[in-house]
Protein backbone atom coordinates (compact mmCIF):
# COMPACT_ATOMS: atom_id res chain seq x y z
CA UNK A 1 0.00 0.00 0.00
CA UNK A 2 2.73 2.44 1.10
CA UNK A 3 4.68 1.58 -2.85
CA UNK A 4 1.53 3.14 -4.88
CA UNK A 5 1.43 5.88 -2.61
CA UNK A 6 4.89 7.12 -2.86
CA UNK A 7 4.97 6.41 -6.92
CA UNK A 8 2.05 8.95 -7.15
CA UNK A 9 3.88 11.49 -4.45
CA UNK A 10 6.97 11.14 -6.96
CA UNK A 11 4.80 11.58 -10.36
CA UNK A 12 2.88 14.79 -8.36
CA UNK A 13 6.29 15.87 -7.63
CA UNK A 14 7.28 15.32 -11.53
CA UNK A 15 4.69 17.23 -12.70
CA UNK A 16 4.28 20.01 -10.21
CA UNK A 17 8.60 20.67 -11.32
CA UNK A 18 7.94 21.02 -14.57
CA UNK A 19 7.55 23.84 -16.71
CA UNK A 20 4.70 25.21 -19.14
CA UNK A 21 5.65 25.60 -22.88
CA UNK A 22 4.19 28.83 -24.47
CA UNK A 23 4.50 28.78 -28.41
CA UNK A 24 3.45 31.67 -30.11
CA UNK A 25 1.81 31.62 -34.06
CA UNK A 26 2.81 33.87 -36.70
CA UNK A 27 -0.65 35.83 -37.35
CA UNK A 28 -2.20 35.11 -40.67
CA UNK A 29 -2.12 38.55 -42.33
CA UNK A 30 -4.63 38.66 -45.31
CA UNK A 31 -3.86 40.17 -48.22
CA UNK A 32 -5.53 42.85 -49.80
CA UNK A 33 -4.22 42.81 -53.21
CA UNK A 34 -5.96 41.31 -56.57
CA UNK A 35 -3.50 40.56 -59.73
CA UNK A 36 -4.08 38.41 -62.59
CA UNK A 37 -1.95 35.94 -63.15
CA UNK A 38 0.43 35.10 -66.39
CA UNK A 39 0.81 31.28 -65.13
CA UNK A 40 -2.22 29.24 -64.67
CA UNK A 41 0.16 27.34 -61.26
CA UNK A 42 2.61 27.96 -59.18
CA UNK A 43 4.64 26.09 -56.55
CA UNK A 44 6.30 27.85 -53.78
CA UNK A 45 9.21 25.72 -52.95
CA UNK A 46 10.26 25.08 -49.10
CA UNK A 47 11.42 28.46 -47.89
CA UNK A 48 15.01 28.32 -46.82
CA UNK A 49 15.63 30.62 -43.96
CA UNK A 50 18.83 31.12 -41.63
CA UNK A 51 19.53 28.96 -38.34
CA UNK A 52 18.80 31.37 -36.01
CA UNK A 53 15.16 31.45 -37.47
CA UNK A 54 14.66 27.54 -38.33
CA UNK A 55 14.44 26.82 -35.13
CA UNK A 56 12.19 26.63 -32.87
CA UNK A 57 13.29 29.07 -30.10
CA UNK A 58 12.20 32.25 -31.43
CA UNK A 59 15.28 34.51 -32.06
CA UNK A 60 15.79 38.83 -31.39
CA UNK A 61 18.53 41.00 -31.34
CA UNK A 62 19.17 42.38 -28.60
CA UNK A 63 22.11 44.95 -29.55
CA UNK A 64 23.29 45.50 -32.75
CA UNK A 65 24.96 41.97 -33.97
CA UNK A 66 23.42 40.02 -31.28
CA UNK A 67 21.02 37.43 -31.42
CA UNK A 68 19.42 35.70 -28.64
CA UNK A 69 16.82 33.44 -27.57
CA UNK A 70 14.91 33.12 -24.43
CA UNK A 71 13.98 29.69 -24.09
CA UNK A 72 10.60 29.98 -22.47
CA UNK A 73 8.73 31.37 -25.67
CA UNK A 74 8.79 28.35 -28.72
CA UNK A 75 7.15 28.93 -32.63
CA UNK A 76 4.06 27.20 -33.04
CA UNK A 77 4.84 25.54 -35.53
CA UNK A 78 8.23 24.83 -37.60
CA UNK A 79 9.53 27.95 -39.16
CA UNK A 80 10.05 27.01 -42.26
CA UNK A 81 6.62 24.87 -42.91
CA UNK A 82 5.39 28.07 -41.18
CA UNK A 83 6.45 30.59 -43.68
CA UNK A 84 6.47 28.13 -46.27
CA UNK A 85 2.94 27.78 -46.20
CA UNK A 86 2.05 31.58 -45.20
CA UNK A 87 3.55 32.79 -48.42
CA UNK A 88 1.54 29.77 -50.62
CA UNK A 89 -1.64 30.84 -49.21
CA UNK A 90 -0.68 34.88 -49.19
CA UNK A 91 -0.04 34.07 -53.04
CA UNK A 92 -2.66 31.94 -53.51
CA UNK A 93 -5.40 34.80 -52.38
CA UNK A 94 -3.45 37.93 -54.74
CA UNK A 95 -3.52 35.42 -57.99
CA UNK A 96 -5.67 34.02 -59.86
CA UNK A 97 -3.83 30.92 -60.43
CA UNK A 98 -3.32 27.26 -58.63
CA UNK A 99 -0.97 27.72 -55.89
CA UNK A 100 0.51 25.10 -53.59
CA UNK A 101 3.60 24.17 -51.60
CA UNK A 102 6.36 22.16 -52.63
CA UNK A 103 5.74 18.82 -53.23
CA UNK A 104 3.35 20.17 -55.11
CA UNK A 105 -0.12 18.63 -54.22
CA UNK A 106 -1.42 18.26 -57.69
CA UNK A 107 -1.52 16.32 -61.09
CA UNK A 108 1.43 17.27 -63.42
CA UNK A 109 3.97 20.16 -63.15
CA UNK A 110 3.40 23.64 -62.19
CA UNK A 111 4.07 26.15 -64.97
CA UNK A 112 6.39 28.32 -62.37
CA UNK A 113 8.40 27.80 -59.62
CA UNK A 114 9.32 30.29 -56.70
CA UNK A 115 12.37 29.16 -54.76
CA UNK A 116 12.61 31.78 -51.66
CA UNK A 117 16.28 32.27 -49.80
CA UNK A 118 16.10 34.11 -46.48
CA UNK A 119 18.68 36.00 -45.61
CA UNK A 120 17.58 38.09 -42.60
CA UNK A 121 14.12 37.36 -40.66
CA UNK A 122 14.94 38.75 -37.31
CA UNK A 123 13.08 41.29 -34.62
CA UNK A 124 15.03 44.04 -33.24
CA UNK A 125 14.87 45.21 -29.51
CA UNK A 126 17.47 47.84 -30.59
CA UNK A 127 15.24 49.46 -33.48
CA UNK A 128 11.53 47.87 -32.60
CA UNK A 129 11.51 46.69 -36.06
CA UNK A 130 11.29 43.15 -38.00
CA UNK A 131 13.59 42.41 -41.07
CA UNK A 132 12.67 39.98 -43.12
CA UNK A 133 15.51 40.18 -46.29
CA UNK A 134 16.89 37.81 -49.57
CA UNK A 135 16.20 36.35 -52.86
CA UNK A 136 13.57 34.38 -54.46
CA UNK A 137 14.01 33.26 -58.10
CA UNK A 138 11.36 32.46 -60.29
CA UNK A 139 11.78 29.81 -63.52
CA UNK A 140 9.24 27.98 -65.69
CA UNK A 141 10.31 24.27 -67.05
CA UNK A 142 8.53 23.23 -70.15
CA UNK A 143 6.95 26.80 -71.04
CA UNK A 144 8.18 30.13 -72.36
CA UNK A 145 8.65 31.44 -69.32
CA UNK A 146 12.26 33.80 -68.26
CA UNK A 147 13.78 32.85 -65.42
CA UNK A 148 14.29 35.43 -63.02
CA UNK A 149 15.60 36.50 -59.30
CA UNK A 150 14.70 39.32 -57.35
CA UNK A 151 15.74 40.48 -54.28
CA UNK A 152 13.09 41.69 -51.46
CA UNK A 153 14.18 43.68 -47.63
CA UNK A 154 11.38 44.72 -45.73
CA UNK A 155 11.03 46.58 -42.68
CA UNK A 156 8.00 46.44 -40.23
CA UNK A 157 7.28 47.96 -37.08
CA UNK A 158 7.05 45.87 -34.51
CA UNK A 159 4.19 46.78 -32.00
CA UNK A 160 6.13 45.79 -29.11
CA UNK A 161 9.67 45.53 -28.48
CA UNK A 162 10.12 42.01 -27.94
CA UNK A 163 9.72 38.30 -28.80
CA UNK A 164 5.83 38.82 -29.24
CA UNK A 165 6.29 41.94 -31.28
CA UNK A 166 8.67 40.73 -33.18
CA UNK A 167 5.96 37.69 -34.59
CA UNK A 168 3.30 39.55 -34.84
CA UNK A 169 5.47 41.94 -37.45
CA UNK A 170 6.65 38.89 -39.00
CA UNK A 171 2.87 38.11 -40.19
CA UNK A 172 2.65 41.38 -41.83
CA UNK A 173 6.22 40.93 -43.36
CA UNK A 174 5.37 37.63 -45.01
CA UNK A 175 2.05 38.93 -46.30
CA UNK A 176 4.12 41.48 -48.17
CA UNK A 177 6.62 38.67 -49.30
CA UNK A 178 3.43 37.18 -50.94
CA UNK A 179 2.33 40.20 -52.65
CA UNK A 180 5.86 41.19 -53.80
CA UNK A 181 5.84 37.62 -55.46
CA UNK A 182 2.54 37.76 -56.91
CA UNK A 183 3.01 40.43 -58.37
CA UNK A 184 6.25 39.55 -59.88
CA UNK A 185 3.76 36.77 -61.89
CA UNK A 186 1.40 39.10 -62.80
CA UNK A 187 0.34 41.63 -65.69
Amino acid sequence: MLKPILTLAVLVTVAACSSTITRLNMPNVVPTASVRSDVGSVMIRTVTLPTYAATEEISIETAPGVITTDGDLLAADDPVRGVTLALTQGVSEILDSTVGPDPWPFAGLPDVAVDVQVSEMLGSVVTDTFRLAGQYYVGGDGIDYPDRTYSFDFTVPMPTADIPGAVAAQGVAVAQLAEEIARSLGR
